[in-house]
């Protein structure tokens, strides 16, 4: 199985999901998700395969989230305001993102990415 692995080298949560894939023998193609971040079409199939709402692809932690007031402006939004928003910046998107084409982890938990991507 190989999967696409979008992360932030310098987050830590994406250090620890990495070192996870690598310990487990899961093969990924890592992309920056911020140099090259997925666009609207791209983001838009990650949401419907994930079954989660947009909103759940927030970095609700991130300082550009903050600064950008999302929190108040998701209140209202519809998910394609979402998807370009996220679009945009890289840096608003919840990462670690893994995806096989058909499956899609958000963030980083062990038993989650047990469950999702140890066959």
């Amino acid at each position: 199985m190989s999967v696409t692995f979008y992360w932030y080298p310098k987050c830590g949560t994406c250090k620890k999901a990495k070192q996870w894939l690598d310990e487990q023998g899961i093969n990924y193609t890592s992309v920056h998700i911020v140099e090259d971040p997925p666009n609207a079409d791209e983001l838009e199939k990650l949401i419907q395969q994930s079954a989660q709402p947009a909103r759940k692809f927030f970095n609700t932690s991130g300082k550009k989230y903050r600064e950008l007031n999302m929190k108040e402006k998701l209140k209202d939004a519809t998910q394609e305001e979402m998807v370009e928003w996220l679009a945009s910046d890289g840096m608003l998107i919840k990462r670690p993102i893994v995806t096989d084409g058909n499956k899609v982890t958000v963030g980083f938990k062990p038993e989650t990415f047990q469950e999702v991507w140890v066959q």
